[in-house]
């Protein structure tokens, strides 16, 4: 695409973000962020663009990278071409991602906006002097907690510990664009087709409960037992990943967690079973010594010793982003709002928080959420 067609596409999603448009009038006679370098990692695409420009407006130099398989090339190059530094293409795998998660550092950024905790761990590793940080994933989260507990040196606000997120984006902005990244990558039917959903939490209830609606059979597998009994009264039916396997005709990972499923689970699986995932990371899928070959745009194909075939669509990445347009534009300006405030906390007050990963302050959750519900009332 033209650089003319993605800023056609950017301009349509800012014009449906009247959080985001909000925020940037106050910004841009505030400044907050004047002789702050922001690092970014965070998917780039037309909603991200809008956000670029919001922070720039309130005085942010920025640099940016993506994450694997979910950079728009069209958006990245119009971004570059407004003077921000870019980094990453379409079809960056794992190696190329952690380079441009170096490139991006290479600027010793002030802040950081994160998704996945990869700038946060580089900054760690190389005693870089960070103000501090947003982070907006799931997988991030649990990354900061649990790899890097203990190491943080300072405040990062957790962008998926917002209920706004688990509510909005999450439920219904994955669920939403999970179950079209599905029809769009494989043009098939949704009713009665037997899906397992692997992960109970805010996005996955948001992925069983959108094909349910649109007439698919669906099971979740869910290790903890709140979750499982919340799966269980919605409807669903609650099974062992085991018992799953030879049931399933799409297995969908939303856990954020490596390794969810292996390449001893396949054998179980049935001749001609797709595999997806809604994590932020690829690994949630493990293929082992398996090589993918090419089946069609965003289909790849898997043969098994036994003699059956499987299907991995869009590379394991997420599938809302690598095999559709992403999140909703009015979800995202929610979420970006999200981002937004949060940043601004702490370029005008990162001595008054602790140092580590942490929730988003409640005055900033019910600020966005009047905002948003005003937008949706007008």
């Amino acid at each position: 695409m033209s650089l003319e067609v993605a800023r056609e596409r950017i301009d349509w999603a800012r014009r449906h973000m009247p959080v985001l448009a909000a925020l940037r009038e106050k910004l841009e006679a505030s400044r907050p962020f004047d002789g702050i370098l922001i690092g970014i990692c965070l998917h780039i695409e037309p909603k991200t663009a809008v956000l670029c420009s919001v922070l720039r407006a309130g005085g942010a130099e920025l640099a940016i990278t993506g994450s694997p398989g979910t950079t728009q090339d069209d958006v990245a190059d119009t971004l570059a071409s407004e003077g921000i530094s870019v980094y990453g293409r379409a079809q960056d795998d794992a190696a190329a991602h952690a380079a441009n998660i170096d490139k991006v550092m290479s600027h010793r950024p002030n802040m950081l906006l994160d998704n996945g905790a990869d700038l946060a761990a580089i900054a760690l590793e190389r005693g870089v002097s960070i103000l501090g940080g947003t982070e907006e994933t799931t997988t991030g989260a649990n990354r900061l907690r649990e790899d890097l507990a203990g190491d943080v040196t300072f405040p990062i606000l957790v962008i998926n510990d917002s209920p706004l997120k688990a509510i909005v984006e999450n439920q219904h902005g994955v669920g939403q664009t999970i179950v079209e990244g599905f029809m769009r990558t494989t043009n098939l039917l949704i009713p009665r087709r037997r899906f397992v959903v692997v992960g109970y939490g805010w996005c996955g209830r948001g992925v069983a409960r959108y094909l349910k609606s649109f007439g698919g059979d669906v099971c979740a597998v869910e290790l903890d037992a709140i979750r499982a009994l919340e799966a269980a009264l919605d409807g669903f039916a609650v099974r062992e990943l085991e018992e799953a396997l030879p049931w399933g005709d799409v297995f969908i990972t939303v856990t954020g967690r490596p390794g969810i499923l292996r390449r001893e689970h396949f054998d179980t699986m049935r001749d001609g079973a797709i595999l997806a995932n809604a994590g932020h990371f690829s690994w949630e899928i493990e293929l082992g010594e398996l090589e993918p070959l090419a089946a069609g745009d965003g289909i790849e194909r898997l043969e098994l010793p036994n003699g059956n075939t499987l299907y991995r669509l869009a590379r394991g990445e997420m599938l809302n982003l690598a095999g559709g347009g992403g999140n909703p534009v009015e979800t995202m300006d929610l979420g970006l709002a999200l981002q937004t405030m949060s940043l601004t906390r702490i370029a005008r007050g990162a001595k008054d928080l602790i140092a580590g990963p942490q929730p988003v302050p409640d005055d900033i959750n019910r600020e966005v959420a009047r905002r948003m519900l005003a937008a949706l009332r007008a």
